[in-house]
């Protein structure tokens, strides 16, 4: 039928090119830290005097960094976000902590996502501990994030930002308590880019494809 079969695998071709550039970004091709680069974020973090003000435990983190396994990992926040009106960090006026903390997060979340990170859970608290022994009293936890990390070698080049410097304070501001740590998913029954980003790449040159052949069909019929 004189059917010109390049053009049908053009769709493909592009699709496998984008998926190539989404695991570029999105897998750490690097391997673990080595024990200079562990040495390197820990001696920047200590001069950017975070660690000095009681929110990070620093040898926590080094132990973390140094029992690299070069994989992806989950951080669980658990964030009371403070109730009413707080003073902006920046113009001192009275602002809804939530407000107060965008200033943060407006930061935060683009840097994660340059460095293969995302949310890849946010939810709101919508009651008290069901279970609960052993631990202090709930504090009133208004949200939960479940954020995932391309490495750790990411986390490290993250704490040490410096464009972070004037951000943290919107987050102290607007979070008297929080806590979180590093966890390793046993069991994810919600898809992530990994699952979708391909199959969506897959859709996509089928639908091409099918466009493309159903043009140069009626190209041969009208002709």
């Amino acid at each position: 039928m004189g059917v010109s079969m390049p053009i049908f695998l053009l769709p493909w071709g592009l699709a496998l090119l984008a998926y190539g550039l989404f695991l570029a970004w999105y897998v750490n091709w690097r391997g673990p830290l080595s024990k200079g680069e562990v040495q390197s974020a820990l001696a920047d973090l200590i001069a950017t005097g975070v660690e000095l003000e009681g929110r990070n435990d620093l040898a926590t983190l080094q132990a973390f960094l140094e029992a690299d396994d070069g994989r992806e990992f989950f951080m669980l926040n658990l964030v009371r976000i403070a109730p009413g009106d707080i003073p902006d960090p920046v113009s001192g006026q009275p602002r809804p902590a939530r407000q107060v903390m965008e200033g943060y997060t407006r930061m935060f979340l683009p840097a994660l996502f340059a460095r293969g990170g995302h949310p890849a859970l946010v939810a709101r608290k919508i009651g008290g501990y069901f279970d609960a022994w052993g631990v202090e009293a709930d504090p009133g936890w208004s949200i939960m994030g479940y954020m995932r990390y391309r490495s750790r070698r990411d986390l490290a080049a993250l704490v040490v930002d410096p464009r972070f410097a004037g951000a943290h304070e919107f987050k102290f501001a607007a979070m008297p308590q929080t806590y979180s740590f590093p966890t390793k998913p046993q069991m994810m029954t919600v898809a992530g880019p990994k699952v979708w980003v391909p199959l969506s790449l897959a859709l996509t040159a089928a639908l091409a494809h099918l466009v493309l052949l159903h043009a140069q069909l009626n190209s041969i019929l009208v002709g």
